[in-house]
């Protein structure tokens, strides 16, 4: 069940994303992938192979995303997303963003239990995608 955090966390990532990534890749909200026959929703998808065909619209879309971000709402374990991971990696998903509101921290996977932890600033990079991020920019409040 997302929040309003969660939210505003992920229309913060899609704008940046879309910003600064738009020419290499698409980036769908909420997008219904198939992950091995099954059915998954991740909050953020990145994608390679799809993108916006008016007048075909799919409801689920059997490409792979290169990427995946999770945001940690209230109602969600960490444990909970760290498994989905190997889902998605075992798919062949490259990236997979572990996105920690509260605490303004980002995890970025490259593999199973392999990550780098971004902490309110500095930059995150995530070498499978070739992406850099202000980590600032995601967490910043209209106050600050």
């Amino acid at each position: 069940m997302p929040s309003k955090n969660h939210g505003i966390i992920q229309g913060k990532l899609v704008f940046l994303l879309m910003l600064h990534f738009s020419e290499k890749y698409e980036i769908a909200s909420e997008i219904n992938v198939v992950i091995n026959d099954r059915i998954k929703v991740p909050d953020i998808g990145i994608f390679e192979d799809v993108q916006y065909t008016p007048g075909h619209d799919e409801i689920s879309v059997s490409e792979t995303p290169v990427g995946v971000i999770e945001i940690l709402s209230p109602k969600q374990s960490m444990a909970d997303l760290i498994s989905k991971s190997y889902e998605y990696f075992e798919a062949g998903v490259k990236s997979y963003w572990l996105v920690l509101p509260d605490v303004k921290t980002i995890f970025v996977y490259h593999a199973p239990n392999e990550y780098e932890a971004y902490v309110k600033t500095g930059i995150l990079k995530d070498t499978q995608l070739n992406i850099e991020l202000d980590i600032a920019k995601v967490f910043a409040t209209r106050n600050s």
